[in-house]
């Protein structure tokens, strides 16, 4: 069993939501998109074309910059730390007298990026455990989750 303490902060929910974006198929067009403007306008020497370019490609990380600052600021429930309780059978996530208990199997999937463990609860909610809180315990909560998700559901970096 794990017990943790996590505080989601305004950077770690950007963190989150520009890998749930980037890795979306809409993410991924608008970013190809983005690009290919760009590549088209050195190619003939449009130069308006790497204007709509660079729009496409920095209007989504400053709306997901904007809505991630916005939300924490407005959100109860990122006010106070969470508390998490990895166990055998299930994971406990509980804040003040709200308590959600999720079983392994019903989780989505896990994945990582450089700062963080995301753990889905569903296709788009998702648990955040920023590394740099998690500290020695990164390593267990890694542990619990490789042990008791399928492989296959589990795309987590150390």
């Amino acid at each position: 069993m794990v017990e943790l303490d996590v505080k989601i902060e305004a950077g770690d929910l950007y963190d989150y939501m520009l890998m749930h974006s980037y890795n979306s198929p809409a993410g991924i067009l608008g970013s190809t998109f983005g690009a290919v403007l760009i590549l088209f306008a050195i190619a003939t020497r449009q130069w308006l074309f790497i204007v709509l370019g660079a729009v496409m490609l920095l209007y989504l990380p400053w709306t997901l910059f904007v809505k991630s600052r916005r939300q924490i600021l407005s959100n109860p429930s990122f006010q106070k730390p969470l508390h998490y309780v990895l166990g055998e059978g299930e994971i406990t996530i509980s804040q003040g007298e709200e308590q959600v208990r999720y079983s392994w199997e019903e989780l989505y999937k896990a994945v990582s990026t450089g700062r963080s463990i995301i753990l889905y609860t569903s296709r788009v909610n998702a648990t955040i455990f920023p590394k740099r809180q998690l500290g020695e315990r990164k390593a267990a909560v890694i542990e619990m989750i490789s042990t008791h998700m399928p492989p296959s559901r589990v795309k987590i970096r150390v």
